[in-house]
């Protein structure tokens, strides 16, 4: 049985988080729950952070495995955690929406361009961060399953 990319059981809503480590951990806890990945994927998650930061720009986080992680992707999969009031992923850069990625093969890539195209409108990012339901947070990514 394959997962779907996304869905509502992916999506948490009003997290709050107290650190970069604290919601890196949390959200591949969520890929390690819902399936997507071994545990050990979230160490790897963690030193993807240390070689460069996976903050986006507009309040957007999208953290994800070293490429020596394939091996612990079962499924390719997304978790998208709503921050409201925000989270440091240093250098003053505020996060209220992070998407962990897990890709199997080159995926990932797939999967990050069309996350990319959404989170680029900041318009989009106020309104997900808003967001008061899991299918509402689904609607903004529809074309990424």
């Amino acid at each position: 049985m394959s997962l779907s990319i996304l869905s509502a059981e992916n999506i948490v809503l009003n997290k709050v988080l107290t650190n970069k480590e604290e919601a890196i951990r949390f959200t591949g806890q969520v890929l390690v729950d819902r399936g997507y990945v071994e545990s050990a994927y979230i160490e790897k998650m963690l030193e993807r952070e240390e070689m460069t930061s996976t903050f986006m720009g507009n309040f957007v986080a999208i953290p994800h495995g070293t490429d020596d992680a394939k091996t612990e992707v079962k499924n390719s999969g997304l978790a998208i955690i709503q921050v409201p009031e925000g989270v440091d992923f240093g250098d003053g850069n505020i996060v209220k929406l992070i998407i962990g990625i897990a890709g199997k093969g080159d995926e990932h890539l797939e999967i990050l361009s069309n996350i990319a195209i959404v989170v680029s409108e900041i318009e989009n990012v106020e309104k997900i961060v808003s967001a008061s339901t899991e299918e509402e947070v689904l609607s903004f990514f529809e074309g990424v399953n």
